[in-house]
């Protein structure tokens, strides 16, 4: 981090900082550890364009969360331009290694925010991204076209495009549409964190749990599941907790496919073909 936006956060902040530390944030954007003799603050800095569109779109993510009252998030502060990206700067949570309370609290608080009141419509009110990838998120009442337009079809396109998929590989719209109508259930949207994979939470040395690097939107309250069975870290006490809150439905497994199928295609369109045959299986099996 430049001297430049040191000072310049100092500014915003009204303190001296007295160490600036790089941490682990992802791959795409930078992220450090801002220190005063009394605070922390956590600070992600991106030069790509859509930076500043991808923070503001985090920062409301973080505000809408935190709104429900459900389960905590880090409290965002500020995000500006800076050079030819921006920087989003937040609270710092210090975290530790979960344990078997700290899951089963994880779960009971998850379940509550897919209880949360939201308005009955599919979507939000801006769209904004998955990982680097933009996300729409185009308000609709029917819960298996939103899924088909705004989640499938953007990504089986853009793999098309990127010679991942080929057009025989792909299947048609109202084919998705029939499966879809035909799998889902009739649904009350849950606000989703949208991206619930093992690295999007934290456990504070409390024993809080934080939800960390939203996608938010309305949506199906076991889009978020699915996501966490993908590549695992949640463990039995946690889908206890959620389950005595939000008992499964006939037909979660098969949905859990197709729901786990956006985020393979995002995965395929971020990282290549290693997950290809995971995004054919399921195509071939539903399509």
């Amino acid at each position: 981090m430049d001297k430049e936006l040191i000072e310049h956060l100092n500014y915003i902040l009204c303190i001296k900082i007295e160490r600036v530390s790089r941490v682990s944030g992802g791959d795409i954007s930078k992220a450090y550890l801002l220190e005063s003799e009394t605070e922390r603050f956590f600070c992600k800095l991106n030069t790509e364009k859509m930076a500043l569109s991808m923070f503001t779109a985090e920062k409301n993510a973080l505000h809408a969360l935190l709104k429900t009252g459900a389960i905590a998030a880090p409290q965002p502060f500020q995000v500006e331009p800076y050079k030819d990206g921006a920087f989003i700067l937040m609270e710092y949570i210090e975290s530790k290694r979960a344990n078997t309370e700290d899951m089963t609290l994880f779960g009971r608080q998850l379940a509550k925010l897919h209880q949360a009141s939201v308005k009955n419509e599919f979507g939000l009110e801006e769209d904004n991204f998955i990982g680097s990838l933009p996300q729409s998120n185009k308000k609709d009442l029917d819960w298996a076209r939103f899924y088909v337009e705004e989640r499938m079809l953007p990504q089986l396109k853009l793999a098309f495009d990127k010679g991942l998929l080929g057009s025989d590989e792909i299947p048609s719209e109202d084919t998705m549409m029939m499966v879809c109508t035909d799998m889902f259930p009739k649904v009350s949207p849950s606000l989703l964190l949208g991206d619930l994979w093992s690295g999007n939470y934290l456990i504070s040395n409390h024993g809080v749990p934080f939800l960390i690097d939203p996608a938010v939107y309305r949506g199906h309250h076991e889009v978020d599941i699915a996501m966490t069975k993908l590549f695992g870290g949640f463990g039995d006490s946690f889908y206890r907790a959620y389950r005595e809150i939000m008992p499964p439905e006939p037909g979660e497994n098969e949905r859990t496919d197709l729901y786990q199928l956006y985020y393979l295609l995002v995965h395929l369109n971020l990282f290549g073909n290693s997950y290809k045959p995971a995004v054919k299986r399921i195509l071939a099996t539903y399509f």
